[in-house]
């Protein structure tokens, strides 16, 4: 992570979180209004109403019913991408995770670590 990294999240530029994990690790890192380097541990939760300060895209799978991943993703579709704010109440945000994996269901699309992925921005 360098100071590169840090402009990008204070411009609101593009930052893409590969997976669950990579979100919750770059979100650790940030102390302050810096990315840190280096390594540490977390207790990072992420649920509903949570804002998001560094990715606003994420790609991730279609995950299990009832796990703590899908918490983050419905935290995910709450924030507004440009402004790093939350921009739907909670309820709204389970309500558009619920609209989203119930297409993926009539659509047919594979849940699960090796099933298909989503982009959300």
């Amino acid at each position: 992570m360098s100071r590169k990294s840090t402009q990008a999240v204070s411009k609101h530029q593009p930052i893409l979180s590969i997976g669950t994990t990579s979100t919750r690790t770059l979100e650790s890192h940030w102390q302050g209004d810096t990315l840190q380097p280096g390594s540490r541990q977390t207790d990072l939760f992420i649920y509903p109403g949570y804002t998001f300060r560094v990715p606003n895209l994420l790609v991730t799978n279609f995950h299990l019913p009832r796990s703590s991943l899908l918490l983050l993703v419905a935290a995910f579709l709450g924030n507004h991408p440009s402004e790093r704010s939350v921009c739907l109440s909670e309820e709204d945000m389970v309500a558009r995770l619920h609209r989203i994996y119930s297409e993926a269901i009539r659509q047919g699309y594979r849940f699960y670590s090796f099933g298909d992925t989503m982009l959300i921005r």
